[in-house]
């Protein structure tokens, strides 16, 4: 049996027909103080719904509803305010809902309920009424550890230029000695100094650049 909506007059049902047109339905809210205001709002006598119990969504404002995501649902806090299908007696102006508990006690149904505004929508907590602390013993762990790897990349840094000045002897010698036996030409063998000098530098500078960057942090 297809379900439908509450409100007096309303002919809405949740069929395939009503679900193409756009139409949604909404169940009451569990909030005791929003559901006694939607009771209120319906204005029918003895009212009390049950966990199945709807709305259709032509008994609210266009700004009640979040199309955000593929559901579309309800805002925090809306109340029913759209019945075209009250008789004249029952359209009058809306009261506010005050937050008193004497206040409250008239949003009890009674024979002849009138309708209610919008209650007011609980205040956000600000930034302010956050209370952040940091972990002292957390930041010194933090600490040490981006200094041991400053202090770890720092020595691959300086065994990396040990390596560089050990390879130009060693290319050094052997150039020499080709040299000397007339394996290769002076221009050559300066050629070749070059090329392995900017090669072993630009090796340290990845080294170095990697320490720097670890040392920020």
């Amino acid at each position: 049996m297809p379900v439908s909506c509450a409100a007096y007059g309303c002919k809405n049902r949740r069929t395939p027909l009503s679900k193409g047109q756009g139409v949604t339905f909404h169940q009451f809210p569990k909030d005791v103080t929003l559901r006694k205001a939607w009771i209120l709002a319906v204005r029918r006598r003895d009212f009390k719904p049950s966990r199945k119990t709807v709305l259709c969504s032509s008994h609210f404002k266009e700004k009640d509803f979040d199309r955000t995501g593929q559901t579309v649902r309800l805002r925090e806090a809306v109340i029913p305010s759209i019945f075209e299908s009250f008789p004249d007696h029952l359209k009058k102006g809306p009261i506010k809902i005050r937050s008193t508990r004497t206040s409250q006690r008239t949003l009890e149904p009674s024979n002849d309920p009138v309708p209610v505004s919008k209650p007011p929508e609980p205040q956000k907590p600000s930034a302010s009424d956050h209370h952040y602390a940091l972990d002292p013993g957390q930041i010194k762990i933090k600490l040490r550890e981006a200094q041991a790897r400053v202090e770890e990349l720092e020595r691959q840094l300086r065994n990396a230029k040990d390596r560089e000045r050990r390879q130009k002897q060693i290319l050094r010698s052997l150039l020499d000695d080709l040299k000397t036996k007339g394996k290769i030409s002076e221009e050559l063998q300066l050629k070749l100094l070059q090329e392995a000098g900017r090669e072993t530098r630009r090796l340290g500078s990845d080294e170095g650049a990697a320490a720097k960057q670890m040392g920020q942090r």
